[in-house]
């Protein structure tokens, strides 16, 4: 039986992509959730808007703009794979949908 090479950078990106897309699938119903306070009134949405605003939420909404940009550049790294023929370079893109994923969560926190 064949062990993955665990120390390539392919397959930490595999890692990074699979996580990620696992939490944003648990994300899914809190988002839901918090949609609903708007079917509930003006109030109700506005008390949970400000409820948002704690550091605890923020430093939340940070990470899950991470692993949105995180899915992303994996998933589009995923699609370069199967559609560009082999290149060497290609071991590159792991590294470069990691900055990807850090530049977006840069921007978010600095825009904030």
């Amino acid at each position: 039986m064949m062990r993955p090479a665990r120390n390539h950078p392919a397959w930490w990106a595999f890692l990074v992509h699979r996580v990620s897309g696992i939490a944003l699938a648990l994300f899914l119903p809190a988002h839901f959730l918090a949609l609903g306070t708007a079917l509930e009134g003006e109030a109700r949405l506005e008390t949970f808007l400000r409820w948002t605003e704690q550091p605890m939420v923020v430093a939340g909404e940070w990470i899950l703009v991470m692993l949105l940009a995180a899915h992303l550049a994996g998933g589009l790294r995923l699609l370069a794979l199967e559609f560009l023929p082999w290149r060497e370079w290609q071991k590159a893109l792991a590294a470069i949908a990691g900055a990807l994923a850090l530049f977006t969560g840069l921007v978010f926190v600095l825009a904030r």
